[in-house]
Formats: C-alpha cells, structure tokens, sequence
C-alpha cells in the first residue's frame, strides 16, 4: 500500500445525499451513532492513558534492579513527551480531515504492539526509542475525540460532553495505578507492559466497531441543523464560516494570541500534573515509605477524584457561569497548588492523610486539565478548527510534561545519598519545582481573563 492509498483509508469520507426526509428517521439515527461515539470516544481513550501512565509504575521495580537510573528514566519519559507533543499538534491538525473511527482506533492498536515489545526489553535505548515511538501513536487519541465530540454535539451541547468526556483521563489513569500495580506486585514489571498492551489490543478493535465518522458521511444533516443550535447570523456581505475553508479556519486559531496564552498555561499545568503522574509512585514508595500496592491504593484516590471533577467541570462553567470556564479555573488552580504543598509538608506514615490531600488534587486537577487542557482553546476557534486548537494546547502541554520529566529525574538523582549501599532520596527540590510550575499556570490562565471568541 504506497503514502496515496493510506492517506485516502484514514481521509474523512465523502458527503452523503440525506438518508431520508422524515425527521424521526434522522433523529432515530443520530442518537444511536451519538451514543455510540460518546461512549467510545470517552472509554476508549481511558486505554491510551492505560498504555502510557504504565511505565510510572515500574519505576521502583527497574530502579531496584540496576535496569535503569532515575536520570535515565526521566530521558525516556521526557522523549515520549515531547515526540507525543509534536505529535499532537500534527495529528491535531489531521484530525480536522480524518476519518475518527479509523485514525483513533489504528493507532491504539498500534501503542498497545509497542507496549507488548517493552516487556521484552532491558537495553536502555531501546526503551527510549520503543517509548518514544508510543508517544506518537498516543498523541493521535485526544484530537480526534475532540473532533469527534463537535462533530455529533452542538456548541451548546460541547462543554458538558467534553466534561464527561475528560473522565477517560481518570478512568485510565486510576485502572493504571490500581490495576496495573497489583499485576507488577505478583508477577513482575515486565506485566506493567504486556498486560496494558492485551488489553489496548481488544480495546483497539471494539473501537473499529463503534466509532463513526462525521454526520455527513452516512446521509446525516449537521449536527448544528440537527439541534438547530446555529451562531448568530454574519454581517450581510460576509463569507459565511461554513463556506471558508478548513485551512483558513486553521490559520485563524494559529493567529489567536490568546490560544499560545492558554498553550503556555497548560504546558505549566502539565508539568505539575505530570510530575504526580510519572514520579508520585516513586515519591509514595521512597519517600513517604509506602509498599508498591499501598503507594498505588493511594494514588488511585487522585484519577477517582479527578473523574468526578473533569464531569462536573463543563456542566459548571456552563450551567453557573453562562459557559466562562475562567473563574473556575482560577480557583481549581489555586487548590491544585495548595494540595501540592501540602503533600510535601505532611510527614510520612499517614496513609489516609495523604489519600485525602490526593483527592483535593485530582478533583480540582480534573476540572483544571478539562479547561487548560483543550475547553477553553476551543471555546475560543471555530469548531471546524477545533482539531488545531487541540493540537497547539498539545504541543505545550506535553512540552512542558516532557520538560519536567527530565527535570524531575535529575532532581531525584540529584538527593540521592548512599549509605552502607542503601540509597535513599530526597524529593523536597522536586516537589518545589512542581509547586513554582502551578503558581505560573495560574497566573498565565489569568492573562486571558477577558478573551472572547474572534469574529
């Protein structure tokens, strides 16, 4: 199959003629494939998160058996990150043209082969490169979700959908912390790897079976006519937004400072947040003295709280306050810091302090990644370009996630003594670094306070 014919297979499909004139037939329709995407767009990303949250895990393990230095660790996490940020804002900008059901579902399939060949490896580079290249295949399954999302609900539908839809972060995650941490405790690391990638295999292909494509393609009016949830008409004269096209769309959100502002905003946000996600294993075991399964048991508290907070979050800004996500944001923002300095002060030994502190995180992180994380950048594009907006909020994001995995790695060498050949750490600079990294995240997210929707 030659560059043409594998463009054309992940291309969006050609529009169809309208499958039929009685409304109860199209109404009939679209709530089946409008179930069906929701439901497989929201469960079937929680499996990129399963396949990519899996190396935090191992961590200790590999740590314990010479395999792997901290230093080395935060290279390989860091050349995931950011050949996943560049390939978010690469697929991001595809997304906008591709057939969903195919291009998410490929690429999972495709993460969940790298992750069975990881459990065969102990060869430092080949770790970074078979990461690396997991990265690009997970950078395909949050645009594409997005995409699909504005293309079955209606800008009045969105901020709740999406909210419900971010849950799938933490249903990953919390199944990765759990899950996983059980399978590595009796089996071994090397089931941190294959177990993920069995299950991202039969995940991928129940996707091929339930995904769907844009409305057009199977005779369906658009979603905007369906709800009859239309923007305001355009001034007389003026090229209606449906008539321009998708790169122009594209070019329009690339001009928006107030989207590099937010990118700027998420890249700080995702170090902190991936910082407890990649090294709060690690930090529970030798820092606060926690079993793998203990450490684990109470990290799984944050992706729980998370989830209720990524579902609440669109429904909030959207039903309190008229579909302006700053003000929550802002106050998410400062909990996010709050709970952080707190998890460095509270002494070690108190499980069910510690799970407590983590729930206050996850929540109000929850809501924070649904509004940094994409929500307020597509509040702020054209909903055909929504697939950009995503990818650019990407490309910081995981910037700066990438950032701090090397630079978390190098601090945790950095307070490593070894006494009669016992290492201990010290992650009191680490823990620093994530709180300076949140406070910059607030005040970046109130830079654009006052941004409205360009006409």
């Amino acid at each position: 199959m030659g560059l043409r014919q594998v463009v054309e297979f992940f291309r969006t499909g050609p529009d169809r003629a309208l499958r039929s004139d009685d409304p109860a037939v199209i109404d009939r329709e679209y709530k089946r494939r409008r179930r069906s995407v929701f439901w497989s767009v929201t469960l079937g990303y929680a499996f990129f998160y399963v396949a990519r949250i899996n190396f935090s895990v191992v961590k200790k393990p590999l740590l314990d058996e010479g395999i792997l230095s901290a230093t080395q660790m935060g290279v390989i996490g860091s050349t995931m990150l950011t050949v996943y940020a560049f390939g978010k804002l690469s697929n991001g900008f595809l997304s906008d043209r591709a057939n969903i059901r195919r291009f998410m579902s490929i690429a999972l399939l495709c993460a969940a082969v790298i992750n069975l060949a990881l459990g065969f490896v102990t060869w430092f580079w080949a770790f970074a490169i078979l990461w690396g290249l997991n990265g690009w295949f997970q950078s395909v399954g949050s645009a594409p979700s997005v995409v699909s999302l504005s293309q079955w609900f209606s800008p009045r539908e969105l901020g709740t959908r999406y909210g419900l839809w971010s849950v799938s972060h933490s249903i990953g995650e919390g199944a990765t912390f759990a899950i996983t941490a059980a399978l590595v405790s009796w089996l071994g690391w090397r089931w941190g790897f294959w177990g993920p990638g069995l299950l991202c295999a039969g995940a991928a292909l129940a996707l091929y079976k339930t995904l769907a494509d844009r409305p057009a393609t199977y005779g369906l009016p658009s979603v905007m006519d369906y709800r009859d949830d239309h923007p305001a008409p355009r001034p007389e004269g003026e090229t209606p937004r449906e008539a321009v096209s998708v790169g122009r769309l594209q070019v329009e959100v690339l001009k928006n400072p107030a989207i590099w502002v937010l990118g700027l905003a998420g890249a700080t946000m995702s170090a902190a947040r991936y910082g407890v996600n990649n090294w709060g294993m690690l930090y529970l075991q030798e820092g606060k003295g926690y079993s793998m399964t203990e450490a684990g048991s109470i990290l799984a508290v944050y992706p729980i709280a998370a989830l209720a907070g990524a579902a609440l979050s669109g429904f909030v800004s959207d039903r309190l306050f008229g579909s302006r996500r700053n003000i929550p944001a802002l106050l998410m923002g400062v909990m996010v810091t709050a709970t952080l300095t707190a998890l460095a002060l509270t002494p070690a030994g108190e499980p069910w302090l510690d799970s407590a502190i983590l729930a206050v995180f996850g929540f109000n992180m929850g809501g924070l990644l649904t509004y940094l994380g994409g929500l307020m950048a597509v509040d702020l594009s054209p909903k055909r370009a929504a697939g950009a907006a995503m990818g650019i909020i990407g490309v910081f994001a995981y910037l700066g996630a990438a950032i701090q995995d090397t630079v978390s790695g190098l601090l945790v060498d950095q307070g490593r003594t070894v006494t009669d050949g016992v290492s201990t750490y010290d992650f009191d600079h680490m823990l620093a670094f994530w709180i300076g990294c949140s406070l910059v995240s607030i005040l970046l997210t109130l830079g654009v306070w006052n941004a409205r929707p360009r006409e």
